[in-house]
């Protein structure tokens, strides 16, 4: 992963509207993810196959459940200005209406999803363990869920939820092989035996 360093002292008004402009500029190699992670512009390579088959059967068990007016987005922006960051979720789920609102074209404000789903990959998984569980609390998204291959005991999936501030309640914690049961909206069981590992 490399880094853009911005100089900056706020989440408001100039400040970030100049962050915003380098994030959208940032010329990165196709398939690359660009996200703002405290200020910091950075890009991140094409996740693996493993990365997307996990991604794949969370978007079609996800697809099972949510209202006709939802969607499942892959790497839809979100925006945390509090913190700032606009990070770029493997999936997440809400009502279309979110996209609907007035403001940037390229991102939303990360409270508007319902729930974010991250799979880590070796690179930033201490990024979406930690910078982003904070950043999506913050933002009150009420679900983050954290699919971790690269825990440091062994692949593990973790659902939070019940945001205070920038800190989230584990809901459900369990390896890659337990079920994991989110709640309402969604009040479905993923099975992650089928999660392949690496």
């Amino acid at each position: 992963m490399s880094a853009l360093t911005v100089d900056h002292m706020t989440a408001s008004g100039h400040e970030w509207d100049g962050l915003v402009r380098i994030w959208k500029e940032t010329d990165a190699p196709e398939g690359c993810k660009v996200e703002i992670i405290e200020g910091i512009v950075t890009v991140a390579p094409p996740p693996s196959r493993a990365h997307n088959k996990i991604a794949s059967k969370v978007l079609r068990r996800m697809s099972e459940v949510i209202p006709e007016d939802w969607g499942i987005f892959p790497t839809l922006g979100t925006a945390v200005p509090s913190r700032d960051s606009i990070y770029i979720p493997d999936l997440a789920v809400g009502p279309e209406a979110a996209l609907d609102d007035e403001g940037d074209d390229e991102y939303i404000p990360a409270g508007a999803a319902e729930l974010i789903v991250e799979i880590t990959s070796k690179s930033n998984a201490q990024t979406d363990r930690i910078t982003k569980a904070a950043g999506y609390a913050k933002a009150g998204v009420p679900l983050y869920l954290l699919i971790d291959s690269w825990a440091p005991g062994g692949p593990t999936v973790t659902l939070y939820g019940e945001p205070k501030g920038d800190v989230y309640r584990v809901l459900q914690a369990g390896k890659f092989g337990d079920p994991i049961k989110l709640p309402e909206p969604f009040d479905c069981t993923l099975d992650t035996s089928v999660f392949p590992v690496g």
